[in-house]
This record gives structure tokens, C-alpha cells and sequence, in this order.
């Protein structure tokens, strides 16, 4: 493959290929039109709460999150997570489609808080990274570099409630492949050397914390909506060993990931792959509610044993 048209292969990006990088950075669809005016229209039957705005444009990029109402603190809290990747657009229309569709019938077993997209400039650009380059998803730890898991934190540190279940909602995309792996490489003055693209869902839950049963009850919930994406020849999926159908783990907290920063007794990370043959735009957004739907589901029996 051609060397990334930016930066000197081998060497760390400075400011100066950065702020290359950045201008070649374009708007391709609307926040505001296609996220926030569906998020507004939940008002009536939740409580939809902002909870900052991004400082690249604070009128174009407010931060929103979705509550169920009859808040408890007797009850579980159970946060949902989506658009910390911006172009993994499954995860923002699920998160907000499972609010829309499903979160009031878990009210009474749980108090639910639904984050449909922490990164709004990335979702408008269609990105991974933020303006300055960095990956919210490496990015919540304290003092964040990435003002978009920063703002997230602070609200749910915020609350002082103990999260029980976390799920956060991804993609894994051909263009990780033409874009994303490519620049990560160059920005960080390596040679990129996994280049798997898994066709189906499957999960990332922790390496401390794994909850094998949690996931596979998710699994099952997801599998009567889409295929799951099988191993490779190694018995991988993106480079990583499998630890059951469907799954693998990553050092979530280790590695800044959304997923870990909540503390969380259960928590997974969803990877639905939109560009498969087998999918379409619907069948990815139905997954992603399949997905947290079989992990409330699964909370909520073994809480009440």
C-alpha cells in the first residue's frame, strides 16, 4: 500500500501535519439535522438532558444525553454509549432508536442513561479522530487530551451513581482499512500490520472484568438480527485471540476505552461491520438495540437471583 499522502513514514506527526491533516477535513452531513432533531422529540416521554458543547462550534456541537424518567437511586444505573467514533453511524441511530423504542420499559429495573453521540464534530466529518487528531476511544483517562471523553466523564462523575451496565456502541468499517488503520500509522510513525475486517457483529468485552456469560447472552440477542462475524484462520478477530463466538477482550481501562472508564460490572464494547453484503443500514441499526437489549435483559435476570 501507498504511504499516507501526510507526514514522513517513520516519524511522529507535529502540529504542522496535523493541521494538514485537519484541513483536509470536510462537513458531509448535519448534527444537528440528522441527530439532535430526533433526540429532541424523545422530550415528552424522557428527559433529555444537555450536558455540554463541544469548542470547535458550540452552537452547531451541544452534547446531549437521554434519561428515563421516575429516576431511583434504588435502582441500577445502566448507561448506553454511542458516536464516540463519529463515522460509525449504527452506533449514534441505534442508541437513539433503542431510547426512542425501548429504554422506558426497562424504567423500572433500571435508571438508563442513553449518550447517543459524544463525538458530534467526528459525526458531521465522518471520523474517527477529533480536530487535533485524537481518537476519543484511546482517550478516557484523567485529564483527557479529548474534550469529547472529558465533557462525557465529567456528566456521568457528576451523577455520583455507580454504573452497573455499560454498553458502548461501535463499528468496524472498510474504511478502517483505506483510512483510518493508514492514518493512525502515519500520526504515530509506525507500520500498521493488522489489516482484519471481520464480516458480522461481534463484541470486545474487558480482560479483568470479561462476564463471559453477559456476553453471550448478547450474542444470542443479536444473532436473531444478523450474522456474527467468525474467526479467521487464527482464530482472531482484528488480531485478537477469541474467547467465544463472537468476542473478544481488550484491556478496556488500560487503553482509554469508552467502555472501561465507567467501572462498570458489566460492560462490552458492540463492532457491527455495515459494509457487508449481507446488511443493510436498518438490519446495523437493529443489531446495535439487539445488543443492549440482550445485556439488560441478561442484568437484569442475574441481579434478580
Amino acid at each position: 500500500m501507498a504511504a499516507y499522502p501526510i507526514g514522513t513514514p517513520g516519524e511522529v506527526w507535529g502540529e504542522t501535519e496535523k493541521q494538514t491533516w485537519l484541513a483536509q477535513q470536510h462537513i458531509k452531513r448535519s448534527y444537528l439535522e440528522q441527530v439532535v432533531s430526533k433526540i429532541t422529540t424523545l422530550n415528552d416521554s424522557l428527559d433529555v438532558e444537555q450536558y455540554g458543547a463541544l469548542s470547535y462550534d458550540e452552537a452547531k456541537y451541544p452534547l446531549f444525553v437521554i434519561k428515563t424518567k421516575h429516576w431511583d437511586s434504588a435502582k441500577p444505573v445502566a448507561l448506553v454509549t454511542g458516536g464516540v467514533h463519529g463515522y460509525e453511524t449504527s452506533g449514534v441511530h441505534g442508541a437513539i432508536a433503542f431510547a426512542a423504542t425501548k429504554a422506558a420499559a426497562y424504567s423500572n429495573d433500571f435508571n438508563v442513561i442513553v449518550a447517543p453521540c459524544v463525538s458530534p464534530w467526528s459525526y458531521e466529518t465522518i471520523n474517527r479522530w477529533n480536530p487535533d487528531a485524537i481518537d476519543p476511544n484511546r482517550s478516557f483517562y484523567q485529564d483527557s487530551p479529548a474534550q469529547e471523553s472529558a465533557k462525557l466523564m465529567a456528566y456521568v462523575a457528576s451523577l455520583n451513581v455507580d454504573i452497573t451496565v455499560h454498553v458502548d456502541l461501535h463499528e468496524t468499517t472498510d474504511t478502517d482499512n483505506s483510512e483510518f488503520r493508514p492514518a493512525l500509522a502515519a500520526r504515530d510513525g509506525v507500520t500498521n500490520v493488522n489489516w482484519n475486517i471481520p464480516d458480522g457483529f461481534y463484541l470486545v468485552g474487558d480482560t479483568i472484568k470479561p462476564q463471559p456469560a453477559f456476553q453471550t447472552a448478547i450474542i444470542k440477542e443479536v444473532e436473531q438480527v444478523t450474522h456474527i462475524a467468525p474467526a479467521d484462520d487464527e482464530g482472531k478477530l482484528i488480531g485478537v485471540p477469541l474467547e467465544q463466538e463472537g468476542v473478544i477482550n481488550y484491556a478496556t481501562v488500560e487503553l482509554g476505552l469508552c467502555a472501561g472508564f465507567s467501572n462498570s460490572e458489566f460492560c462490552t464494547t458492540t463492532e457491527v461491520y455495515p459494509d457487508s453484503p449481507l446488511v443493510d443500514d436498518e438490519n446495523c441499526v437493529n443489531a446495535q438495540v439487539a445488543a443492549i437489549v440482550g445485556a439488560l435483559d441478561y442484568v437484569k435476570t442475574a441481579l434478580s437471583t
